[in-house]
């Protein structure tokens, strides 16, 4: 399954210009379905234009924008009610690793999304693990400690959520993911697919990448 996420201004531009088996995404989604919010974009909005997923909890609205993790699950349960699938973001920083507190940190971001989420909710919801200090940097989680937190996200659901949501939740990587070191991680067996940044504008190399499990 692909799915492609621009900028809020070329949703409508980027949809009608794709095959309708590849999925459109925005980049980010408000809690409410209308009202005095300024700049935002709502649920009602990205159905209205026949966009079926949103990008929540990015690292960049997560420090930039200040969400919290409760925010972000409020975000994640207001999309799933609206009929939206989701890609919710978790992740830690660099020094936040180098504390060995990734464990830490990523199951607190999970919780804030788990605690407003119904088990019949998760099937409308991918997560995505990316470690900040593998963003836009050019580094990279290595395949084995990737899977190492991709393995540990998996035990988290089947732990606080349920058995089933754990098997059948995807679980994607993004950090620098890239046309030569897609498919030694995509060789991991929690990792079930990718969040691409910089490589997918690159047409070649984001297709080799969704190409990699062929």
């Amino acid at each position: 399954e692909v799915v492609i996420a621009p900028p809020a201004p070329y949703l409508d531009t980027v949809r009608k210009a794709l095959r309708k088996d590849v999925g459109v995404s925005a980049q980010n989604v408000y809690t409410e379905k209308s009202g005095a919010y300024t700049g935002e974009t709502s649920t009602e909005m990205l159905k209205d234009l026949n966009v079926d997923w949103a990008i929540i909890g990015h690292s960049e609205r997560r420090e930039i924008f200040k969400e919290s993790s409760e925010f972000v699950g409020k975000k994640v349960a207001a999309a799933v009610k609206a009929g939206l699938k989701v890609i919710a973001c978790i992740g830690e920083k660099l020094e936040e690793r180098e504390a060995n507190k990734t464990t830490e940190v990523v199951f607190a971001q999970l919780k804030g999304i788990a605690d407003e989420l119904s088990p019949a909710d998760w099937a409308n919801v991918v997560v995505a693990y990316e470690p900040v200090w593998a963003i836009g940097t050019g580094k990279v989680a290595t395949p084995d400690q990737a899977q190492e937190v991709h393995k540990d996200i998996r035990q988290w659901l089947k732990e606080n959520v349920t058995p089933e949501v754990a098997d059948t939740t995807r679980i994607l990587y993004g950090g620098s993911v890239n046309a030569k070191n897609s498919s030694d991680l995509h060789s991991q067996p929690d990792i079930d697919g990718f969040l691409v940044g910089g490589a997918s504008l690159k047409g070649p190399d984001f297709l080799t990448i969704c190409r990699c499990k062929i």
